[in-house]
């Protein structure tokens, strides 16, 4: 439930309290200290980071209409109407194939090609698919034979509900039943009844009119595809979103100066999985879809202005929330000196009229002769504020994960040698990640992943089908959504490791008895994170709700916690929003971010311009911490803008520290004597 209860004058209250209650709200980590902890710029003393998967703004946002003030969305644009129907400026949304590709090379605007016959799709969009999303419930005696392969939902005639809990403890007992719900009905493509169902690669016919779908975003949620339904994935990769983008800064407006169109999303996708036009479609608010986003947005302050910071899909985001930066390959020991060839990027399409790239792969090097480096250079070298110059570069020599990499070690803080050696896991890194800056300081912090235990339980000889369906292959507890399971600082030191990487049951215990770190990061397992296919929001909602609950059940803690909730990146969803290239890495699409917190109250929109190295900003800034290296995204500008185009900073490249979301008061701005940026 939502802080309904929570006293309203939040400053009276915070300067009540004693300061021996204060110095009891949180225990530090081994070796640091509550003094260190509470010696901030504002009265946040708690910073809690909730990281959900895969939606943009638009997805989850398309039909809000705010308390206070405007948002831009696909309502307010006239996209759509509010019943969820295209609206006056549908256009604006529209999406386009390619007949040719010439020349016959990576590509990411489409001006720069000759003759490509270049036109909307018409009548209709292609067909949104099944893309992943589960047929059917797997049974109890399907997991138990193929644990490696089962996926919710699961079965309530044969799974007894405790044994779903063994599965995803981090669920509330009353909201497993969310895990057992949601099936398409589609086809099943597994042949033996014995085994896991699986999804077919065929179109999604529960979507109303789905194969007379206008050219333009579309609601999902219909009378055959309730809100608690599982519904289809598609591409989130790294040159696969720079291609659906479209950039050219010819055609840069004053609200969109990057010249990006996205009007490439279903022809890019296509080519690569069976999404269709799964990209094009949204929720609605206004008819129930979405529920406690809604409420959190009505009753605490929202950014439409929050962005992915790096193209493409999971791995690399989390890398930017934790270390501000993109993680390149390193020499470690005895381990290769560069990824193999064949864990080497090469986006070349496969021929003029089949787009689909030659090497779809994990790391790109960075020379200007290396496929698909140049294209993206090119770009940024037009653009005013020459993004292509910024610190935060891929630097030739180097080579940089742009897709799903798994770290080097495993949960158990051994080395996955053979992965390293095939490029399909990362050498231990040297990285500066905040959880080193916060180290330095003594700043109590750390990272709870849903089903660490379990892939630490596997990764050290456990048969259990439990940790065999948590722990193989990175899947339900999420390694790659951990950035510092990548650092050899943290993961490769024992005592660190045990101080800092922990399961989400350990938060919530934390949480339970009212102590928490300064700083937590809380992932969800892959059963509750809202992922496309794999996931449902609404399991998401109930993890938010189930932090919420446990805030309003301490509030002394409550007084003084952010609560951020937020997404790794859009999934590959379509939003109407402008992005800001900041770099050869990023920014992409927008996503949600809401802050949950007594300074926050009042349903107000913000619109300055920020992402996921926002968060390193205001962790950096409310503790006096310098920012982690010279190179990285937390020495960038805070955003200057025109009160008339409030989403576009003047002094690009800027983002956000985030601290203009809050409404502290003047004694509490005056403490900042650092030079913030």
């Amino acid at each position: 439930m939502v802080f309904t209860s929570i006293p309203g004058k939040w400053r009276a209250v915070t300067l009540a309290l004693s300061f021996a209650a204060l110095i009891s709200m949180a225990i530090p980590a081994s070796g640091q200290s509550d003094d260190a902890d509470r010696k901030t710029v504002t009265p946040i003393k708690h910073v809690i980071i909730i990281i959900g998967e895969n939606r943009t703004f638009d997805n989850i946002y398309a039909t809000y209409v705010p308390k206070h003030g405007s948002v831009a969305n696909l309502l307010s644009r006239g996209i759509i109407h509010a019943d969820g129907s295209p609206g006056p400026n549908a256009d604006r949304a529209r999406q386009f194939q390619l007949q040719t590709i010439n020349p016959v090379s990576f590509f990411i605007n489409t001006n720069k090609l000759i003759n490509p016959g270049k036109t909307a799709y018409a009548p209709f969009l292609p067909t949104p698919e099944a893309g992943g999303a589960p047929p059917q419930p797997v049974t109890h005696s399907q997991f138990v034979k193929d644990p490696v392969d089962t996926a919710p939902p699961f079965d309530f005639g044969t799974f007894p509900k405790a044994q779903i809990h063994i599965l995803s403890p981090e669920l509330e007992f009353d909201a497993l039943g969310l895990l057992t719900t949601g099936a398409t009905g589609l086809k099943n493509c597994t042949a033996d009844p014995t085994l896991p169902p699986s999804a077919c690669a065929e179109p999604d016919t529960r979507i109303a009119n789905f194969n007379t779908l206008p050219n333009t975003s579309f609601q999902i949620t219909g009378a055959k595809v309730p809100y608690d339904s599982y519904t289809g994935d598609m591409v989130h990769r790294f040159f696969h979103m720079w291609q659906q983008s479209d950039c050219d800064a010819a055609d840069a407006t004053r609200e969109n100066p990057s010249g990006c169109k996205s009007d490439l999303l279903p022809f890019a996708g296509i080519a690569r999985d069976d999404s269709g036009s799964n990209s094009m479609g949204f929720y609605n608010v206004q008819q129930g879809d979405a529920p406690l986003f809604k409420r959190l947005a009505d009753e605490y302050t929202m950014s439409d202005n929050y962005h992915q910071p790096v193209m493409g899909g999971t791995a690399v985001q989390h890398i930017m929330i934790g270390a501000a930066d993109a993680l390149p390959w390193e020499k470690f020991g005895n381990f290769p000196a560069q990824p193999p060839a064949t864990a080497i990027a090469n986006p070349t399409p496969k021929s003029a009229t089949n787009v689909a790239f030659v090497r779809d792969q994990r790391w790109t090097g960075c020379d200007q002769t290396q496929p698909g480096i140049k294209p993206i250079t090119d770009y940024l070298q037009t653009l005013p504020w020459r993004p292509d110059l910024a610190p935060t570069t891929c630097a030739p020599g180097t080579f940089y994960m742009i897709n799903n990499t798994r770290p080097g070690f495993l949960s158990n803080g051994q080395l996955n040698t053979a992965a390293i050696n095939a490029g399909t896991a990362v050498p231990p890194s040297s990285l500066r990640t905040i959880g080193d800056a916060l180290n330095e300081k003594k700043i109590s912090w750390a990272f709870y992943g849903g089903g660490f235990n379990a892939a630490a339980r596997l990764d050290s000889g456990s048969t259990d089908p439990v940790d065999v369906l948590i722990g193989t292959g990175g899947d339900w507890y999420c390694d790659i959504c951990n950035p510092f399971q990548y650092a050899a600082s943290i993961m490769g030191d024992p005592a660190q490791r045990k101080a800092h990487i922990k399961d989400a049951t350990d938060f919530f215990d934390e949480l339970g008895h009212g102590h928490l770190p300064a700083v937590s990061y809380l992932k969800p397992d892959s059963f509750g994170d809202g992922h496309p296919a794999s996931s449902k929001l609404n399991i998401f909602e109930s993890l938010v709700d189930r932090v919420l609950d446990g805030l309003k059940a301490h509030p002394e803690l409550a007084e003084e916690t952010a609560f951020i909730v937020t997404f790794d990146e859009g999934g590959g969803y379509y939003d109407s929003g402008f992005f800001q290239p900041l770099d050869f890495f990023g920014d992409g699409p927008r996503i949600p971010f809401i802050i949950v917190s007594p300074f926050t109250r009042a349903g107000h929109v913000n619109h300055t311009y920020a992402d996921h190295a926002s968060i390193v900003k205001f962790i950096e800034r409310n503790w006096h911490l310098k920012p982690l290296t010279s190179r990285s995204r937390d020495n960038l500008k805070n955003p200057v803008v025109d009160p008339g185009n409030p989403y576009v900073p003047l002094n690009a490249p800027a983002v956000g520290d985030l601290f203009d979301m809050f409404h502290f008061d003047k004694d509490d701005a005056n403490r900042d004597n650092d030079n913030h940026r």
